[in-house]
């Protein structure tokens, strides 16, 4: 598909019970998933979860990644990434105020969910959700942000710190750990990693693990493997993990992903099953 005119992000939210979150659009009389339009700079996987909590006050975590449906509408091409969601907190929908955009919220079966929306593509995009419904979990490996050249710094490689336009990058990749619901972060102690983790870690509450082992200087193939499939098997709850080009390889290797040549600010989100890759996703920030 040509460049989309209209780039929007929402969730296939589910809950206990087989049943799934839908809206009613007043505007359209139509029955649908919680999605809208990204903001200007905003990362897509951000646009996602506000998106869900502006149209039905739920807070969300994604999980696995569904396939993007794309279609014409008067204003032009449209394309929507999805995700699988999961409540972060209380799901109850009663207390919803309905206004102009969205007039109804409501958990529904999944059987009757099929019938009830309006659209071909989200009945699609239904069915391809209850495959991939189990959960998952997610590990998002981390590539630290863009840094001082090593060749113009004249200290210990440890202590070189990002850049402005790496800075920036921190801030996105905030955004895209709180989307993934990460609760823990563990990194390499050398500053560039560490200032890429902070502003989440700040937004959270969070303090940001911080291991020697994952730099550069102190990273050994196999105690890496081992520290990252211990991570992997360990999380409950999605964990990142923050570290360097050279020291990539081994962690992916222990999580069973293929080796990737990630960018400088490059996240992949892993999520396992059972110990083995249900799906991988890459984000460039």
């Amino acid at each position: 598909m040509a460049t989309p005119d209209i780039v929007a992000a929402g969730a296939v939210v589910f809950r206990p019970g087989r049943e799934v979150l839908l809206v009613h659009r007043p505007k359209y009389d139509d029955w649908s998933f919680p999605k809208g339009k990204r903001d200007r700079g905003e990362h897509i996987a951000a646009t996602a979860v506000r998106e869900v909590e502006e149209e039905t006050g739920l807070r969300i975590r994604l999980a696995r990644p569904l396939a993007n449906q794309h279609y014409r509408t008067s204003k032009g091409a449209k394309q929507v990434h999805y995700w699988t969601g999961r409540v972060v907190g209380a799901d109850d929908v009663a207390g919803y105020a309905p206004n102009a955009e969205v007039d109804e919220v409501a958990w529904v079966p999944v059987d009757k969910a099929a019938k009830l929306l309006t659209y071909r593509y989200d009945r699609a995009t239904l069915a391809e959700a209850l495959t991939v419904a189990k959960r998952t979990r997610t590990v998002i490996v981390v590539r630290h942000a863009d840094s001082r050249s090593r060749r113009l710094w004249h200290d210990d490689d440890r202590s070189r710190p990002l850049l402005a336009g790496g800075r920036r990058q921190a801030e996105t990749i905030a955004t895209v750990l709180a989307a993934y619901g990460v609760t823990r972060v563990v990194t390499s102690s050398s500053t560039r990693c560490v200032e890429t983790v902070r502003p989440f870690c700040d937004a959270q509450g969070i303090e940001p693990e911080l291991v020697d082992l994952l730099s550069e200087e102190d990273a050994k193939p196999g105690k890496v493997r081992r520290l990252a499939r211990s991570l992997a098997e360990m999380a409950a709850e999605p964990v990142a993990i923050c570290s360097h080009r050279p020291v990539l390889p081994d962690i992916l290797a222990a999580l069973g992903v293929a080796e990737e040549q990630l960018e400088k600010g490059e996240l992949l989100v892993a999520h396992l099953r059972k110990g083995e890759v249900a799906a991988v996703e890459r984000h460039l920030v």
